[in-house]
């Protein structure tokens, strides 16, 4: 049957059909077993269009079950969505397969739900041509959700209004109830088609009879209870408005409604409040004012100004009730917001509520708990199966720099005392995650191809033969670039790729060369502290367990830039002792010969140029960024690049291996930070997610931390991701509990900044009123103290610097230090009432007071 196979790779659908006409049912079974095989040994062809297709056919006149026509149709390497369904159900029908609904199934279940339309109309299809009704799993469902708007250009529909084609749609009836019930469905129905929305259009069948109203909205408002991602519910908020319910409606629903209002995130809260309060009917008072505490607690401002109101009108309706809603009222009185506070206290006050003053108590400094050490790198692997489980944790995960330095440090270890049991065990970890190797020129200075070269060659012994050259041309490189020493000696380029990636390939090709080494007790950099820090007096150890033997000179050179920074004589006398090269080299860098301190600058830079006309993403950048440049001081040399940050423009895209920077020099915070800060900026500027991840990390690191880092705090303060602006907050409070934060000097930057419109500001307040309840209130005032006066001098001060105004007014009411902020003055001598004045107001008293 070789014209068979050949027909099927290149989608001749004829010539497929026209072979199995002429076979029985015995020669179908037979070739439907060569048929899978086929297919398996194919792994590198993907099956799609006419080849599919061909497939499908071929498939449903062979094989002898649904299930095995399911397996082979399923394949990750098959895609259905293009696939014609009528040659494959006439194919079907020439056989008398009676299982082809059966196979739909089957096929239903195994539909990826992020890709829910691939294939989908195929299953449906297929389940129209048996008059077979439809699953109703989530994947199916979100396929028939995108199916509502996108139609496929062949059908020819797409002149045929939506509302036309789902009155006839055979599945809406028992689908409809199940967009309710899927996670995430909202999504798809937020598309539109041809300029057809979804949601109207089930609002117009509802009007006319088709769908059920009630349940409809019953399947609205539990959708909203159960809730989900926000873009996922704006397609239900919309069909709650489009469905407008009756006054008569909302009342029979209200206590959902009150459910909906005190715990529903804010547009949903926002909904509910409207339909209660637009409703004109009767709500149980005691419900509504437990609702309405929960809801005077919420940090949604205009949701909490609006129920103000609504008490406010229904005290003044119903006095005999005004009492309980004044004491309500009460509730709000303690709300973040002062101006929502003042507004929450004069209401209770009014309607007969007397608020008991609260007594602040000034505190002069921090209240945060002592800082915690760094805790001690994890011990040595010592055993196989710790290191394949390294190994695919580094596979899994972003590359912790803790898990990456075990990983190394034990292919050294094993590979000298248990090579051929580690070969076994790590290369079927290898194959699972679809390592590979490449040999262009481009790879040899690529962290992670060199990382992959390395585990390949411990798990097969004839790789290490292959790549030695390759790691020999890396270190032949990489010997111009000699660490030692700095000063005296004559300048050096910096290289024009990244100093870490510089540093870790060369210490990866080193590796690699000595894996099939002898009696080696592992790697002199290998960390002491989670940090990447190694302390001293270890390292000096493990020169002194070495003896005469010769030293690796990159590993030398990592171990010497982890070291702390300072002179120690005493430590240094003994390692000159050693009598070994690396004893002296390690000796003149206790005693001062080690990474000089760099020269920093802040600046100001632009984006990149534009490549071409297709180039989109270049109007979604920031038009300027402030970011920090090194250079090494005056007659020290950089071989390596570490002293040497140039000003990159904007745009060139994060390095993804920037979280191994801090253990690559644990003790320069300040020169770590200004690598990174370009990245740390893109979570605020370019709303990159994880980037400022790494600041707690950095604040974990010792040195000075300079502009950069308090560029950086401001930066992550700032982000556009929760995760990212919390990650800034930890790394906030861990430097202030260490005495390390210098809060004037990352409130000034956040202040320049955001005057300057790098910045948005009013992502700052929530992380620096949550630094305040945790004890850090002096630092917070110091930093707002210093981030006011040129966020106030701009000639339009950014949205966000009134509550700044109302939380530096808190923060110097409960420390009870004074400090004076320039231009506050001029900002309350205008008068007026607006808030920018008023919290103005609020701080000058504060002050005063």
């Amino acid at each position: 049957m070789t014209g068979f196979f050949r027909a099927l790779n290149r989608g001749d659908v004829s010539t497929v059909e026209a072979a199995l006409h002429t076979l029985d049912e015995p020669a179908r079974r037979a070739l439907g077993d060569e048929l899978v095989a086929h297919v398996r040994r194919r792994r590198d062809n993907w099956w799609w269009g006419k080849e599919a297709t061909a497939l499908a056919v071929a498939a449903v006149g062979t094989l002898s079950t649904a299930t095995k026509a399911a397996a082979l149709l399923g394949r990750r390497s098959v895609t259905l969505e293009d696939v014609d369904s009528e040659l494959v159900v006439a194919a079907a029908r020439q056989r008398g397969v009676p299982w082809l609904a059966d196979l739909a199934y089957r096929l239903a279940e195994r539909l990826p739900r992020s890709r829910a339309w691939d294939g989908w109309h195929f299953i449906a299809d297929l389940l129209l041509a048996e008059k077979a009704p439809p699953p109703t799993g989530d994947a199916f469902v979100a396929g028939w959700a995108h199916s509502m708007w996108w139609v496929r250009p062949a059908e020819g529909r797409q002149q045929v209004p939506m509302l036309d084609r789902l009155r006839a749609d055979p599945f809406l009836d028992a689908l409809v109830p199940r967009l309710f019930e899927v996670d995430g469905i909202g999504a798809d129905l937020a598309f539109t088609g041809s300029g057809q929305a979804v949601t109207p259009t089930l609002a117009a069948l509802a009007m006319e009879g088709r769908l059920d109203r009630m349940a409809l909205l019953d399947g609205v408002l539990g959708r909203l209870l159960r809730g989900d991602r926000p873009g996922a519910l704006r397609p239900f908020l919309a069909l709650h408005e489009q469905l407008g319910p009756s006054p008569d409606e909302v009342a029979a629903r209200a206590s959902t409604y009150l459910r909906l209002l005190a715990d529903g995130p804010g547009p949903v809260a926002g909904l509910a409040q409207r339909a209660l309060r637009d409703s004109g009917r009767e709500v149980e008072f005691e419900s509504l004012l437990d609702a309405s505490r929960v809801v005077l607690g919420r940090p949604e401002k205009v949701l909490v100004r609006a129920q103000l109101s609504w008490l406010d009108r229904l005290a003044r309706q119903n006095p005999e009730r005004a009492a309980d809603i004044a004491e309500a009222l009460a509730s709000g009185a303690e709300h973040p917001a002062a101006d929502l506070r003042d507004r929450a206290a004069t209401l209770a006050q009014r309607h007969g509520h007397r608020l008991v003053a609260t007594v602040t108590v000034a505190v002069a400094d921090d209240e945060l708990p002592p800082p915690v050490s760094p805790a001690p790198a994890p011990s040595p692997i010592t055993e196989v199966d710790e290191l394949v489980e390294e190994v695919a944790v580094l596979h899994a995960q972003r590359w912790p720099s803790s898990t990456l330095e075990r990983v190394l440090d034990g292919l050294v270890r094993l590979t000298t005392t248990d090579r051929d049991r580690l070969a076994a065990a790590l290369l079927p970890v290898l194959r699972r995650a679809e390592v590979g190797a490449w040999d262009h020129e481009w790879a040899e200075f690529n962290v992670l191809v060199q990382l992959n070269g390395v585990l390949l060659a411990a798990a097969a012994p004839g790789e290490a033969a292959t790549r030695r050259d390759k790691w020999s041309r890396i270190l032949s490189q990489s010997l111009t670039r000699t660490m030692r020493p700095f000063r005296n000696r004559p300048a050096v380029e910096p290289p024009h790729g990244s100093a870490l990636t510089l540093v870790y390939c060369a210490r990866i090709a080193e590796i690699g060369q000595r894996l099939d080494g002898r009696n080696d007790p592992g790697l002199l950099a290998a960390p002491t502290s989670v940090t990447g820090a190694l302390d001293a007096t270890a390292l000096y150890e493990r020169l002194a367990a070495l003896g005469d033997r010769p030293v690796w000179r990159w590993d030398l050179t990592q171990a010497l830039l982890r070291l702390p920074v300072g002179v120690d004589e005493a430590l240094a006398t003994r390692a000159a002792a050693l009598g070994t090269p690396a004893g002296d080299e390690l000796a003149s860098w206790l005693r001062g010969d080690a990474l000089p301190a760099p020269v920093h600058e802040v600046v100001t830079v632009g984006r990149r140029e534009r490549r071409r006309n297709w180039d989109y993403g270049f109007d979604q950048l920031p038009v300027r960024r402030t970011v920090v440049t090194s250079a090494p001081p005056e007659g020290a040399a950089d071989p390596l690049g570490l002293l040497t940050v140039p000003a990159h423009p904007i745009g060139r895209g994060p390095h993804r291996w920037s979280n191994l920077w801090p253990a690559l020099l644990p003790g320069h915070r300040g020169l770590v930070a200004a690598h990174l800060l370009p990245e740390i900026a893109s979570a605020a500027q370019e709303d990159a997610r994880d980037f400022a991840m790494v600041l707690p990390v950095l604040a974990e690191c010792t040195g000075e931390g300079g502009p950069a880092l308090d560029l950086a705090l401001a930066y992550g303060l700032c982000a556009r991701h929760e995760v990212d602006r919390v990650a800034a907050l930890d790394a906030l409070l861990m430097l202030a509990a260490a005495g390390d934060l210098d809060s004037p000097g990352v409130g000034g930057q956040l202040g320049v900044l955001a005057a300057d419109g790098q910045l948005t500001l009013t992502r700052v307040a929530t992380p620096l009123r949550d630094a305040m309840a945790a004890g850090a209130r002096l630092s917070v005032w110091r930093l707002l103290a210093a981030a006011l006066p040129p966020l106030l001098a701009a000639p339009t001060p950014p949205r966000g610097t009134p509550d700044l105004l109302n939380l530096a007014a808190e923060a110097a009411a409960a420390t009870g230090v004074l400090i004076e902020v320039p231009g506050l003055a001029d900002v309350v001598a205008r008068g007026g009432t607006s808030r920018l004045v008023t919290e103005a107001r609020r701080l000058a008293t504060a002050l005063a007071a």
